[in-house]
């Protein structure tokens, strides 16, 4: 066709940025109060977890993701001597998990996904019990206020939100004053004001040098919180490190959103992903290169920095919906161990 001299459309731009990492802030001790090496979990002829070895240190946010059957929560699970290996050395503050499950309890605290209280006590009410249940002779005005909520102190239970609710099972799992406290989906279910509220809480538990165990299917929460990550597939760790080192290591450049160009004829090598496409520009020459071209296709372009969830696609890939999950036997949980 001839050209014309109609102008083409200017394209718009936009730029998205990725949640600070927690690697930005100053590092935890290097004191491991978990050491996991050589780590197997069977189950028949499902191998849950495939000799996985790795430490946590003292006064870190450490964030364990995997894609569902992946053997986290088995892990998990061991860890919080809820099940037993059936092979490897696991420690947890020094003790071994099997022969000295009782004092590991008693030096841990857990707050499970399915966290539940007792609906007609009051928040104080539920503190008392468990902290009775445990032996533990807590100041229950200042757990409360800990997780910001000395103001519902005499609300019943069941008259919580679900970020409220979340909250109390933190200070449930603070009874005993634990060194290592494990949180399994903490913030599963909750609204994005409330899961930021839940962040903050999380925050204040490592500035006062508790050590945390986090597992959650939130990428941008892991990114926020973690000083490192280990990423669980397959019954074996697929990386671990800070966020950034990660970002850095498996998904380095920047990435152009071409909006609605998923049937577009593009000037640049793309990739379908729902009605868009996306480029990948591992480098600023490339990544400005690509604008130039793209900008006279007039359609919208969105800049994103990678996350930790580009990270996680990379590295698990298709066994987010293919791998099989395992069907063990479900041990009873508890609402929290000490």
């Amino acid at each position: 066709m001839p050209e014309t001299s109609a102008q083409p459309r200017r394209a718009t731009i936009r730029s998205v940025t990725s949640p600070r990492s927690a690697a930005q802030r100053a590092p935890a001790s290097r004191e491991a109060v978990i050491q996991v090496r050589g780590l197997v979990k069977q189950y028949g002829t499902l191998r849950a977890v495939d000799g996985i070895g790795f430490d946590v240190f003292r006064g870190e946010v450490f964030a364990f993701l995997g894609p569902n059957g992946a053997g986290k929560t088995t892990t998990c699970e061991i860890l919080e001597t809820l099940r037993a290996k059936t092979a490897g050395d696991v420690r947890v503050l020094g003790l071994d998990v099997k022969r000295e499950s009782d004092a590991v309890r008693k030096r841990i605290g857990v707050l499970p996904q399915d966290f539940n209280a007792f609906d007609r006590l009051t928040c104080r009410e539920n503190l008392a019990y468990f902290a009775a249940m445990f032996h533990a002779r807590p100041d229950l005005d200042e757990l409360l206020g800990l997780v910001s909520l000395q103001g519902k102190a005499d609300a019943r239970y069941e008259t919580l939100s679900g970020g409220l609710k979340q909250r109390l099972g933190v200070a449930i799992a603070l009874v005993n004053d634990p060194e290592l406290v494990f949180l399994d989906e903490p913030t599963t279910g909750l609204d994005p004001r409330a899961r930021r509220e839940a962040w903050d809480v999380v925050r204040g538990l490592r500035a006062r040098g508790k050590t945390l165990f986090l597992t959650t299917h939130y990428m941008e929460e892991a990114q926020a919180l973690a000083d490192r990550v280990a990423i669980l597939n397959q019954g074996r760790i697929a990386a671990l490190d800070t966020p950034d080192a990660l970002i850095q290591r498996y998904a380095p450049g920047q990435t152009i959103v071409v909006k609605g160009g998923a049937q577009a004829s593009l000037p640049v090598k793309a990739e379908p992903k729902g009605q868009d496409a996306i480029v990948h520009a591992p480098t600023s020459k490339e990544l400005s290169s690509a604008l130039v071209a793209l900008a006279r296709t007039g359609l919208g372009l969105e800049v994103r920095t990678p996350t930790l969830e580009d990270v996680f696609l990379h590295l698990t890939g298709q066994a987010l919906e293919q791998e099989p999950a395992p069907k063990p036997e479900a041990p009873k949980r508890r609402r929290r161990a000490a």
